[in-house]
């Protein structure tokens, strides 16, 4: 598999690696409590495997293909032996996958079970990133001495909640990402994965909405239909969020997110809770989306855990540091969020602008929502193509209005969708986005 070692290295710019010649131990079965067993891939060095650290990953996603090639080899090839693990019920590890809610004791059932194997070395790094950086905070609090750092990628310590905000409810990622986890193992699932895709769009206009997962995948989506009925403050949600254990933390952190990534918002509070519990955890905002970052992820996360597993110090920088947008250049600072940047509140004002002024008496914008043909997402913050695109298409539509810092126009137009603008998470970024609150749910599920 030297090409595919190849092809990744040049696609993501990797340095070379200390080795191309690996083996793979398949199917290794870990116990868990219940006398459940998961399965694990081992990727190591053919030759002094076993005395390199361990870099653990727990994927819901299987092990081999494109996941394995991608996320263990790479680490494999670069100083590291690679455990992989199908967490419960997925890819041939028993039990039944019940999403986000059962990775606390099967992942610390997991770590101890690393521990005592014949080829373990002595350290522990976790990595990887959204479900399998999520995974990582479920036992953040748990770890054993033989744990050295944690590199959580594009994820946050309460993954689901965020699609469950007060200011805007969303239904796309997880309806998409409910759907693509129900479908993964069946046959040709990557082949569907375009067609399943244009198939959940259409779905998304089901009415009443608990019954959309139905006409996509034709039964019942558990974990789409809990989306539907509990709020963020049910009893439901009590299991997957971790939020409680960030502050816990004693090793080494190091977080990678991007400014158009869904999860950003609960990485910068879980990183600001490590600040402020007085840890040193490092922090790197790219100008990524959830699914596309670069290979200077890789490459900085390979150094950091390395460098820990060994009983060293990973090179100095900031601990910050940022993609500043606009001016499309990399700056570090101390802190989250950085010092001497202050927010700043801007007022919708007629005309069609945003000013620092406190609003003046006039007429209103008025606007007819029609749900039948509602304003399309066309980049900005989605797990699936997002990031920066031209908007003019979408702002050109009668159905909206846009509002610009210091920009006047001769009067605003009627019938338009007004859409409520926040700033960013972003703080020196300089980018603004909108969320649209799009009302009660239940008057959609009825």
């Amino acid at each position: 598999m030297n090409l595919t070692s190849r092809i990744l290295q040049r696609a993501l710019k990797l340095d070379p690696p200390v080795t191309r010649d690996l083996i793979v131990q398949r199917d290794l079965r870990v116990p868990m409590p219940d006398g459940v067993e998961l399965l694990a891939d081992r990727w190591a060095p053919r030759s002094d495997g076993d005395t390199l650290p361990v870099a653990l990953l727990r994927s819901p996603y299987g092990r081999s293909g494109l996941i394995g090639n991608a996320t263990a080899r790479p680490l494999a090839e670069r100083g590291f032996q690679v455990l992989i693990q199908s967490v419960r019920g997925t890819f041939g590890s028993g039990g039944v996958f019940d999403p986000f809610r059962q990775e606390r004791e099967d992942g610390v059932a997991t770590v101890d079970w690393v521990v005592k194997q014949s080829w373990f070395a002595g350290s522990i790094v976790l990595v990887g990133g959204s479900y399998l950086g999520y995974v990582q905070w479920a036992i953040a609090d748990r770890l054993p001495p033989e744990v050295k750092a944690m590199i959580p990628q594009i994820t946050e310590s309460a993954l689901t909640l965020e699609y469950l905000r007060e200011d805007g409810f969303s239904l796309e990622t997880p309806f998409g990402w409910g759907l693509q986890v129900d479908g993964q193992e069946r046959r040709g699932a990557l082949l569907r994965q375009f067609t399943q895709a244009r198939k959940n769009r259409r779905a998304l206009h089901t009415l009443p909405l608990n019954q959309s997962d139905v006409a996509a995948a034709g039964h019942r989506v558990d974990y789409v239909q809990d989306i539907l009925a509990h709020g963020a403050d049910s009893p439901r949600w009590a299991g997957v969020d971790h939020r409680h254990r960030v502050a816990e933390v004693t090793v080494p952190v190091s977080m990678f997110g991007g400014w158009h990534d869904v999860f950003l918002p609960g990485q910068l509070r879980d990183f600001q809770v490590l600040q402020d519990a007085g840890r040193a955890p490092r922090l790197t905002v790219g100008p990524w989306t959830h699914l596309a970052t670069d290979g200077s992820v890789l490459t900085e996360s390979i150094a950091f855990g390395l460098a820990y597993a060994r009983g060293e110090r990973p090179a100095e920088r900031a601990p910050v540091r940022l993609y500043v947008m606009g001016q499309e250049t990399w700056r570090g600072f101390d802190s989250w969020p950085p010092r001497g940047y202050l927010p700043r509140r801007l007022h919708l004002r007629a005309g069609g602008a945003l000013s620092a002024e406190p609003p003046i008496e006039s007429e209103p914008d008025r606007y007819r929502y029609d749900p039948a043909d509602p304003t399309p997402a066309v980049g900005g913050v989605r797990m699936t193509g997002g990031g920066r695109v031209d908007n003019k298409s979408l702002e050109a539509r009668p159905d909206v209005l846009t509002y610009s810092p210091g920009r006047r126009r001769g009067s605003a137009p009627g019938s338009r969708r007004v859409r409520g603008w926040r700033r960013s998470r972003g703080g020196p970024v300089g980018f603004w986005s909108a969320r649209r609150r799009i009302g009660r749910r239940s008057s959609l599920l009825r």
